[in-house]
């Protein structure tokens, strides 16, 4: 019995570690590095049914924040229409930064996408003017994000830079099942691109 729970022990840590990784590693690509300047800090919303921000994105707001540098002038440009409820994720993630994280900085709202694609898509207006840009969200999904704007926006997405949505240990019983689901997007989007052909 005990070399069973130590193998099940060992593999929970193996498949956690594994999870970490793979969400590192996302955080990383389709970034490079660009001198300080100016910043748009856009954070990607989740399906939102209630009257006020639900758990994820308040916690990509967060992220968004904490991806902020204060040296920069900012934009924040929150991303995301009324996909599930009567509002729309940009609007309940930005009374979440103003009233319960006190953010006072410049706000742009993304109010009609309703896809990852269309948050891209829908943002580049408000990403023109700054030479920085970073995309937050799960790091997995924020990756696809950086891809889509690399495709619709060659000369943007030169201007990509990592945000800081990857914390270890954040979301640490979620990230292998963001990662499977990343790594199965991302062949998806793969066998798309090799059909085109």
């Amino acid at each position: 019995m005990r070399k069973r729970t130590r193998l099940t022990l060992a593999a929970g840590i193996s498949v956690m570690l594994w999870g970490e990784w793979a969400n590192w590693r996302a955080s990383r690509r389709w970034v490079g590095t660009v001198p300080a300047g100016s910043e748009a800090v856009v954070v990607l919303g989740y399906r939102n049914a209630g009257p006020d921000a639900n758990a994820m994105n308040r916690w990509r707001v967060r992220a968004g924040l904490r991806s902020i540098d204060p040296a920069a002038e900012s934009r924040l440009v929150l991303c995301g229409g009324a996909c599930a409820g009567p509002r729309s994720e940009a609007a309940l993630m930005a009374r979440y930064a103003r009233d319960s994280r006190g953010y006072e900085g410049e706000i742009v709202l993304e109010e009609s996408s309703r896809s990852t694609w269309e948050n891209v898509a829908f943002a580049i207006p408000c990403l023109k003017d700054v030479d920085r840009i970073k995309i937050v969200s799960l790091p997995t999904h924020a990756e696809t994000a950086r891809h889509y704007l690399a495709e619709q926006s060659p000369e943007l997405a030169e201007r990509l830079v990592r945000g800081k949505d990857y914390r270890f240990g954040e979301w640490m019983p979620l990230k292998p099942v963001v990662a499977l689901y990343g790594v199965a997007k991302g062949r998806r989007r793969r066998t798309r691109a090799v059909d085109d052909v």
